[in-house]
């Protein structure tokens, strides 16, 4: 697994989106679907600094994993800052999406542009999984 160490900033965001494009791009993803996994990315990573290292206030990095397997391409995010349960974050108003003023956006977005989302609290810290399948890749 290639992994890269981003500091759990606003700041490094940009980066995050950067490694995650070229690792998407790398295997073979058209832009579309490079597009969508980024933004899902995005708002997680997003989610992490801002809930869940600033409003706390915890410091810590994000580790971003990223390796292919059967035909998928696997995006890892793992950080230490607070955890939470996904089942209690509520789902945005898409009847209304201008008057949301509640969060839920990062992981709507996170559940709906990829292929598979999930979110697991370890003893080695929260680790968010995206999964994309691949063109062209065999699924065992």
């Amino acid at each position: 697994m290639q992994e890269k160490i981003f500091p759990g900033t606003l700041d490094s965001l940009a980066l995050v989106r950067k490694y995650v494009s070229e690792v998407a791009r790398a295997a073979g993803l058209d832009p579309s679907r490079t597009y969508k996994l980024c933004l899902a990315v995005d708002e997680i990573a997003t989610n992490i600094v801002v809930h869940g290292y600033e409003e706390v206030g915890l410091e810590g990095d994000i580790i971003v994993g990223a390796f292919q397997e059967n035909g998928q391409l696997i995006i890892r995010l793992l950080d230490h800052g607070q955890t939470y349960d996904p089942d209690k974050v509520p789902e945005p108003d898409l009847q209304n999406p201008l008057k949301q003023t509640a969060g839920g956006w990062g992981l709507f977005l996170g559940r709906t542009y990829v292929d598979q989302f999930d979110y697991t609290s370890t003893d080695s810290g929260n680790v968010h999984r995206f999964v994309v399948h691949l063109p062209g890749g065999d699924r065992c």
